[in-house]
C-alpha cells in the first residue's frame, strides 16, 4: 500500500478508537480526522467538503423540519392518544404500542417519535397498572426495524443510497424498493418482540417509580416568624452551602419561588423545601430561625403555576459528564435544581452535590415553566418529560402536517419528484402553511448528525482515493476464498459491530467504499453488499450505545448494560439471518 493508504487506515482506526472510548462528539472527531488528511495532503478541498453536498444529507436535513413540524402540531400526541387506548392484556398493549411505532419509523427519524412516545408510555403504563420497563426497550426497538422498510426511515438509509446515486447513478433506489427486505425483517422481529423478547427483560423498577415518592428525597423546614432569618437573604442566613443539602425552593402565601437565588428574602412563616441527605436533616433540626414545617401534603405534590418538575435523561454529550453536580454549577447554568437522581432503575444515594453524572443518568429537577422548551432541543439532554404533565394539546394543523407528510411519500414512491425535491417542497409547505416556525425548523435540525454524515464522506473519500479501499478489499476476498456470500456475511457482521461502537452513519459511509471495492474485485454486482451495509448499520440492539433511542430508554426504563444484550442479542442474529438470506435473492450477485 502507499504511504496515503497507510496514513487514511491509521486516521480511520484511531477515529473509530476515539468514538469508541471518550466523550468526545462523533462530529468533532470526524471532523478532526478530516482535517488530519486535508492538511496531510491525502485528500483535497473538494473530497474533504464533498459530503456536505451531498442529496442525502439534504434529504435528511429537509427530513428534520417534516418532522418538526409533525411534532409541533401535536400530530404524534393525536396518534397516542387514539391508537394506545385501554387494551385488557399486556400482550395487547404490546402490540398496540409495537405495531404503529414501527409504521410510523417507516417514514419518520426514529429519535423524535420515540422521544415523543416514553413519557406517554410512562403515563399509560402507570394508568393500566403495568410496568413501563416490559415496553421501553420493545420501543426503541421496533423504532429501529421500522426504520428499515423505507429509505425515509433513518438518516442512514438516505446516505447509502446518496453515495450508490453518486457512484452508480444507475442503482439508485427508489423509496419502497428496500421494503422487499425491510417488511420481513420488521415482521420477524416485531414477532420477537411480542412473544419471546418481552419475557427475557428483568423485573425492575423504572426512574418513574423511584421518583414517586416526593418524600424520600426532600426535606422541608419553615422560617420562625420569631427568629433571627426574618429579612435575611438566604446568602445571609447561610442556608447557600449547606453541606450535603440544596435549598430548591420557598413557599409564600400560596405561591411558590422556584430555583432559589442567593439574594432572596426570607419571610417570616416561609416554607423551605432542601433536597440531600436524610442525615443532612439533622443539620437543619439544629439551625437557629429553623423549625419542622407543619404536618401536611408534601410541598412537591401541590401544584404551583411558577414551578415545574421534570425528568431530564442526560446525553452522553452532557458537558457535566463525570463532573459533580455542584462542582459543575449545574442550577447556574440551567436554572434548574436536582432533586434526585435515578440510574439503573435506583435512586442514587447520598450527598446529591458529590453525584458525578453519567449518560443515562435520569435527573428530578424543579425548573420554571420556560426551561422545557429552552432546552427540549437540548445536546445535554437525550429526553425531558414534565412528571405527571398533560400531553401536549393537539392542535388544528396536526392534519395538514399529517398531509404534507404524506404528500412528500407519495411524490417520491412514484417518482414524480426525486426524494431531495419532495423533501425539499414538503418543508417549504410546512413553513408557508405556519406548521413550523423557522425558530423551530431550525432547533429541529440535528447539526451534529449532519456534520457527522458530512464528514464521514471525508474519510471514506480518502480510503477509496488512497487505494486503502481496495487493499482491504483484496484482503477480505483472500479470506473469503472469492465466495461473494461469505463477502456479504463478512460485511454485514463487521458493519453491525461497528455501528454498536459507532454512530451508524459513520459507520455505513466509511465502510461503503471498502464493501463495493470488495464486489468489483469479486466482478459481482454492488446492490447486495450496498444493502447489506444499510441493513447492518440499523442494527444496533446490543447496547444503549448503539443507537440513540436505546440511550433514550435506558435511563426511565431502569435498565441495566446487559439487558440491551439478553433482548437484543437474539433479535440481532434473527434480523442479520433474515437480512442475509433475502438481500442475495432480491438483488443477485
Amino acid at each position: 500500500m502507499s504511504p496515503d493508504a497507510w496514513i487514511s487506515l491509521a486516521t480511520v482506526t484511531i477515529v473509530f478508537l476515539l468514538m469508541g472510548t471518550t466523550r468526545i462528539g462523533a462530529d468533532m472527531i470526524l471532523l478532526g480526522g478530516v482535517i488530519v488528511l486535508l492538511t496531510l495532503g491525502v485528500i483535497g478541498p473538494q473530497q474533504a467538503l464533498a459530503g456536505f453536498s451531498n442529496d442525502g444529507l439534504f434529504t435528511v436535513a429537509f427530513m428534520y423540519v417534516l418532522v418538526a413540524s409533525i411534532r409541533e402540531t401535536g400530530g404524534m400526541d393525536l396518534i397516542i392518544r387514539y391508537v394506545l387506548g385501554r387494551p385488557r392484556s399486556e400482550s395487547g398493549a404490546m402490540a398496540r404500542l409495537l405495531l404503529p411505532v414501527s409504521a410510523m419509523s417507516a417514514f419518520l427519524n426514529n429519535t423524535p417519535v420515540v422521544a415523543t412516545y416514553v413519557p406517554a408510555v410512562m403515563s399509560w403504563s402507570r394508568r393500566l397498572d403495568l410496568k413501563a420497563h416490559r415496553f421501553l426497550i420493545p420501543l426503541s426497538f421496533a423504532s429501529i426495524l421500522g426504520g428499515t422498510c423505507s429509505l425515509l426511515g433513518t438518516s442512514t438509509n438516505l446516505v447509502v443510497n446518496g453515495l450508490l446515486a453518486a457512484r452508480y447513478p444507475q442503482a439508485s433506489l427508489h423509496l419502497f424498493d428496500i421494503a422487499w427486505v425491510g417488511v420481513p425483517v420488521a415482521l420477524v422481529g416485531l414477532g420477537y418482540l411480542l412473544f419471546a423478547g418481552r419475557w427475557l427483560l428483568p423485573n425492575r423498577r423504572s426512574a418513574a417509580q423511584a421518583f414517586e415518592n416526593p418524600r424520600e428525597f426532600t426535606i422541608e423546614m419553615a422560617v420562625d416568624p420569631e427568629g433571627p432569618l426574618v429579612e435575611k437573604t438566604v446568602e445571609e442566613a447561610g442556608l447557600r452551602h449547606l453541606r450535603g443539602l440544596f435549598l430548591v425552593e420557598i413557599e409564600r402565601g400560596g405561591n411558590v419561588v422556584s430555583v432559589v437565588g442567593p439574594g432572596e428574602k426570607l419571610k417570616a412563616g416561609d416554607r423551605l423545601v432542601f433536597a440531600g441527605t436524610s442525615e443532612a436533616a439533622i443539620e437543619l433540626q439544629q439551625f437557629r430561625g429553623l423549625r419542622p414545617s407543619s404536618l401536611g401534603e408534601s410541598n412537591l405534590q401541590k401544584d404551583f403555576r411558577e414551578r415545574r418538575l421534570v425528568e431530564a435523561v442526560v446525553s452522553d454529550q452532557c458537558q457535566f459528564i463525570g463532573q459533580r453536580i455542584r462542582e459543575g454549577h449545574f442550577r447556574t447554568l440551567y436554572g434548574a435544581a436536582v432533586l434526585a437522581v435515578c440510574r439503573n432503575g435506583e435512586r442514587v444515594d447520598g450527598n446529591l452535590g458529590q453525584i458525578r453524572l453519567q449518560p443515562a443518568d435520569v435527573l428530578l429537577l424543579e425548573v420554571r415553566p420556560p426551561f422545557i422548551e429552552r432546552h427540549r432541543q437540548s445536546r445535554d439532554f437525550l429526553l425531558i418529560s414534565q412528571v405527571n404533565g398533560q400531553a401536549r394539546p393537539v392542535h388544528e394543523k396536526a392534519w395538514l402536517a399529517w398531509t404534507i407528510l404524506v404528500g412528500v411519500v407519495v411524490l417520491a414512491s412514484f417518482g414524480v419528484l426525486s426524494m431531495l425535491n419532495a423533501a425539499m417542497l414538503g418543508a417549504l409547505a410546512s413553513l408557508l402553511t405556519r406548521c413550523c416556525s423557522v425558530g423551530a425548523a431550525k432547533r429541529g435540525l440535528d447539526t451534529q448528525v449532519l456534520l457527522t454524515i458530512g464528514a464521514s464522506f471525508g474519510l471514506g473519500a480518502a480510503l477509496e482515493s488512497s487505494g486503502a479501499a481496495a487493499a482491504v478489499a483484496q484482503q477480505a476476498m483472500t479470506l473469503a476464498g472469492g465466495d461473494p456470500y461469505l463477502m456479504l456475511i463478512g460485511a454485514y457482521v463487521l458493519v453491525a459491530l461497528l455501528t454498536e461502537v459507532v454512530t451508524n452513519n459513520a459507520a455505513a459511509v466509511i465502510a461503503f467504499p471498502i464493501v463495493t471495492a470488495s464486489a468489483e474485485s469479486l466482478g459481482v454486482s454492488v446492490m447486495p453488499f450496498a444493502i447489506a451495509v444499510m441493513f447492518a448499520a440499523s442494527a444496533s440492539f446490543l447496547t444503549p450505545l448503539g443507537y440513540q433511542t436505546n440511550l433514550m430508554v435506558y435511563g426511565p426504563g431502569g435498565y441495566r448494560f446487559g439487558d440491551f444484550l439478553r433482548v437484543g442479542g437474539p433479535l440481532s442474529v434473527l434480523v442479520g439471518i433474515t437480512s442475509l438470506l433475502l438481500i442475495p435473492r432480491i438483488w443477485p450477485f
